[in-house]
């Protein structure tokens, strides 16, 4: 590993992706395996003025083993201490740092529904939280860093230290600390996705279509007054940050009710320790009514069935298939790196500031406007090299946004 892109990786997340702030608290998830990165992201958020920084620390493997020894009733459950450090921290406008780098394959063994179960008291327990991240009245970030079970994964045919090694350096890339000036290289990135945001936002559309080789034929209604955005984030008094490290889409919400159609997946599907493989999903009127899947099946179940918003999608967002993720020819098997390689929805619970003025509206006018409300955000890729989107207008007019997977404006 080069300790120099290590060290730049680490500084680019404290002050491009959380953008510290002077006194400002930093709450850090990170599994344990992760924690040489975690220290030095904690010295550099002392050095750039945090007040305090605190680590939940978490161990997949004691998950697994509390999956698969522990009485049925304890995933009913969720510790209030627990609930208590998330919102107590948030309350007091702490920021949010999540190390996402988990073995894809993990929970194979885990029966669906205690993973189900306590996927729901935690989504319970932390509503109050999360409504307040995915409304920017927090700043967050979600970035991640190599373990041995998930290089070997995305490296099976060479030694476990050795793909440690190539999945470090396929991440420096990836996130650009790689280069001699890595937070320019982020500000001319933001302004790229900043092209694309424009190009939706003053075209307004009314649908977008989607077709594809595989299968895709969806159409997708955007709710009135929707917006695109990407890139960076403001959290209040205008702090700005970037929510995902790396990120490469543009994106907006769904009407609720306006998805209508068939798609098809492009790559797996890493959701709670398990991998769901070559499947599709059928939509009427928003909801979904059918599912296929030849790996995974049960767990894409368990996803769909969380709760009534689970049925729905929450997120609309574009990345061109010809895009530094995807060129790099690399299936992740993680989420916050394959979501950046291809076009993807996300399942349940849509972003409010996606809707013009959202973060200031309350749940039933969230509702009464079509924004999906659940318990469950989880992303899905669908793009390809054939994918065309189509946007139509609300006068009828078509105006082609992608053609051979990638932007044509």
């Amino acid at each position: 590993m080069d300790y120099n892109f290590f060290k730049k990786y680490a500084s680019l997340i404290v002050k491009e992706g959380i953008n510290i702030q002077k006194d400002q608290i930093l709450v850090i998830n990170s599994p344990i395996e992760c924690a040489e990165f975690t220290r030095e992201i904690s010295e550099i958020a002392y050095r750039e003025g945090a007040r305090d920084v605190e680590v939940s620390w978490n161990d997949e493997l004691l998950a697994k083993i509390k999956y698969l020894n522990a009485p049925e009733e304890i995933f009913e459950e969720f510790p209030n201490w627990r609930k208590e450090l998330y919102v107590s921290y948030a309350e007091k406008g702490a920021a949010f740092l999540s190390i996402s780098a988990s073995d894809p394959e993990l929970m194979k063994d885990v029966k669906p529904e205690r993973l189900m179960k306590a996927n729901k008291a935690s989504s319970t327990a932390l509503r109050d939280y999360r409504e307040r991240l995915m409304s920017d009245k927090n700043v967050w970030c979600v970035v991640s860093v190599p373990t041995k079970a998930w290089a070997k994964k995305v490296f099976p045919e060479v030694s476990e230290e050795l793909a440690v090694e190539k999945l470090w350096s396929a991440i420096f890339k990836a996130v650009r600390s790689d280069v001699e000036d890595s937070v320019a290289s982020w500000e001319e990135h933001k302004n790229n996705l900043k092209k694309s945001m424009n190009f939706l936002n003053e075209n307004n559309f009314k649908y977008l279509h989607y077709k594809n080789s595989l299968g895709t034929d969806l159409k997708i209604e955007l709710p009135e007054n929707h917006l695109w955005l990407g890139g960076s984030s403001h959290a209040p008094e205008n702090i700005e940050f970037i929510a995902n490290i790396p990120t490469e889409e543009v994106f907006t919400l769904p009407k609720k009710t306006g998805v209508n159609g068939i798609v098809v997946s492009s790559k797996p599907l890493n959701y709670r320790g398990n991998l769901i493989e070559d499947f599709s999903i059928t939509f009427k009127e928003g909801k979904i009514i059918d599912f296929t899947a030849k790996k995974g099946y049960d767990s894409l179940k368990s996803l769909i069935d969380t709760d009534e918003g689970s049925k729905y999608l929450g997120e609309v967002a574009l990345v061109p298939y010809d895009s530094p993720i995807s060129n790099s020819n690399i299936l992740f098997y993680n989420t916050l790196f394959d979501e950046n390689a291809s076009c993807h929805l996300a399942i349940g619970e849509a972003y409010p500031v996606c809707i013009k003025n959202g973060e200031n509206m309350s749940k039933d006018e969230l509702k009464s406007i079509g924004v999906n409300n659940s318990m469950e955000h989880v992303d899905f890729m669908i793009g390809t090299s054939d994918l065309s989107i189509i946007g139509i207008k609300e006068n009828g007019e078509e105006v082609t946004v992608f053609k051979n997977g990638n932007f044509l404006y």
